[in-house]
Parts: C-alpha cells; structure tokens; sequence
C-alpha cells in the first residue's frame, strides 16, 4: 500500500510543481507577440516565434516536477527508493515525448529535453530522499 502511495504522490505533486512553473512561466517571461499559448492549436502556430529564452520555464517545469516527484516516491517507498523515483522519471519521460511528438518546439530543446529533464533528474530526487546527513558531534 505504501508503494502504490509513493507513486500516486510522486506523480501529483511532481505534475503540481509542473503545472505551477508552467502557469508562472508567461509572468515571468512573457510569450512572444501575437502568439496564442492557450490552446495546443495555438501553441503549436506560434511555436516559430519563440526564442530560447521561452524555453527556460517549460525544461524548469519538466526537471523539477520530476526531480520532486521522484524525490517524494523514493522518500514515501518502503523499499527499492531507487526504482520508485526512477519509475517517476520514466513517466515523465513518457509525457515529455508526447510533448515532442505534439508540438514543433527546435530540435535542439527537445533533444535537452529529453535527456537531461527526466532520467537524470530522478536520479537526482532519488539520492536528495536518500542522502543521510552526518553530524560531527563536537565535544
């Protein structure tokens, strides 16, 4: 039961961090002139105006929603940490190639998207759950 808790939450509040960097991102860095980011029909149009630094927030919202979901699954899992947080990364991964698949973002984000945003992230969140802090006492 805490396994399948693990993954239910690492999912959701991974795809929460997502969500909330993604939502953030046009206040941060405003879409291009002209461009309509609320449909995937209109995303998909405009996607030609983009430059790279409206890139920075969508590879964001993809490594650190899995770095923290993965961190969260391997930090709730009662054993295999390592394989619940990189289960966590491999599903996102699964949601960044449907991401490339759908949209007509350049070639060079989303080759940087898939490799350094999932895998590697969750290996990340996996050693961040697992790390144990040691204490000096000093006397």
């Amino acid at each position: 039961m805490r396994n399948i808790l693990a993954m239910v939450a690492g999912l959701a509040i991974g795809s929460a961090v997502n969500g909330t960097l993604i939502s953030m991102s046009a206040s941060a860095i405003p879409p291009p002139a002209g461009a309509d980011v609320t449909t995937m029909e209109g995303l998909k149009a405009s996607m030609h105006l983009f430059e790279p630094k409206h890139f920075i927030f969508p590879f964001l919202a993809h490594a650190l929603g899995t770095l923290v979901g993965a961190a969260v699954a391997a930090r709730i899992a009662a054993g295999k940490q390592r394989h619940f947080a990189l289960a966590i990364g491999l599903a996102f991964l699964a949601g960044g190639v449907a991401s490339v698949l759908m949209l007509p973002a350049p070639l060079w984000f989303d080759a940087l998207d898939l490799v350094g945003a999932y895998i590697p992230m969750a290996w990340i969140g996996w050693k961040f759950a697992t790390h144990k802090v040691h204490r000096r006492v000093v006397a």
